[in-house]
């Protein structure tokens, strides 16, 4: 076995640009008709060799650090995948966590893929990217994604994942209330509403300007009205941004956070200081196209503390 060495690497969020619910698989979940986009906002992973049991660390309030975080059962997951013996050990994975919990931006399945393309390089092992991608599958349905990154059409439960044409860069100001809505309360909800939300419930298309296949991304989130029906502040903040001048806004998968597009940097920056007073958390981020991404999220070796 190689010696390990200290490797640090960014996770990045995602929008959804768009996000149908097509039915209910025969497995139980739901089949999914989605565009994932990445964003410039990320956490960051530092994976430093230390004997004894595998640990994470992080400072921020509510991230669990045992088995039920991905980046603990990502370890694992690569572990055995390396034929190793017993649990992962002799190594801690420092988390620095700036994107939100419940926010239905995809930190913890991005801290996933992070993790898994970290610890390879960690490790010093040569791990295939389909390898990656089928280990990132059985750690949630958007980890797959997270190893590609930029724009992109994800079929299946979110995780058959093919590349489109990346949307031209556009700065994204998310806003944030004060709750966050986990992916199973999102689709009991949307379940328990599926009539309305097939009917009178729907939301009309806004097309995206610029160059960009307008029918692959229309900015319709089906899960959105039925959260908006249990927390009216999302209907409220995508007013908020479409006022501040917002070329688009909508949940961003399974909630909370919703967000709106804008073509001109100052324009962003002129929509958040408006919406700065507003009682909801504010952040001003970008659009990632895929070769920046790979550029941004590449595994970099650190000296061990």
């Amino acid at each position: 076995m190689s010696t390990p060495i200290a490797v640090v690497i960014r996770a990045h969020a995602k929008i959804n640009l768009d996000l149908r619910v097509l039915g209910t698989r025969a497995d139980g979940f739901h089949e999914l008709r989605t565009v994932f986009q990445t964003i410039s906002l990320h956490d960051t992973i530092a994976c430093v060799p230390r004997e004894g049991p595998f640990a994470i660390e992080c400072a921020a309030a509510g991230v669990p650090l045992d088995r039920s975080n991905l980046i603990w059962r990502a370890a694992d997951a690569l572990w055995r995948a390396l034929r190793r013996s017993g649990p992962a050990r002799d190594v801690v994975v420092r988390l620095d966590k700036r994107v939100p919990l419940q926010a239905g931006l995809g930190g913890g399945s991005a801290d996933a893929a992070a993790t898994l393309v970290a610890l390879a390089r960690a490790w010093r092992v040569p791990v295939r990217p389909a390898q990656l991608t089928d280990l990132g599958g059985t750690l949630g349905a958007d980890v797959p994604f997270f190893l590609a990154g930029g724009t992109a059409l994800g079929l299946g439960r979110g995780d058959e994942i093919y590349p489109l044409t990346d949307l031209p860069r556009h700065w994204v100001v998310l806003l944030l209330p004060g709750f966050g809505v986990s992916s199973r309360e999102a689709y009991d909800w949307y379940d328990a509403e599926r009539d309305l939300a097939r009917g009178s419930f729907g939301r009309e298309p806004q097309h995206v300007p610029g160059p960009w296949p307008s029918r692959a991304a229309q900015m319709i989130n089906d899960l959105e009205a039925a959260i908006a029906r249990h927390h009216p502040e999302i209907d409220q903040m995508k007013a908020a941004l479409r006022r501040a001048g917002a070329l688009a806004a909508a949940m961003s998968g399974s909630g909370s956070a919703v967000f709106g597009l804008f073509q001109k940097r100052r324009d962003a920056l002129t929509a958040s200081d408006r919406l700065s007073g507003s009682g909801w958390r504010v952040l001003l981020t970008e659009t990632l196209g895929r070769g920046e991404y790979a550029r941004r999220s590449r595994p970099v070796p650190i000296r061990s503390r």
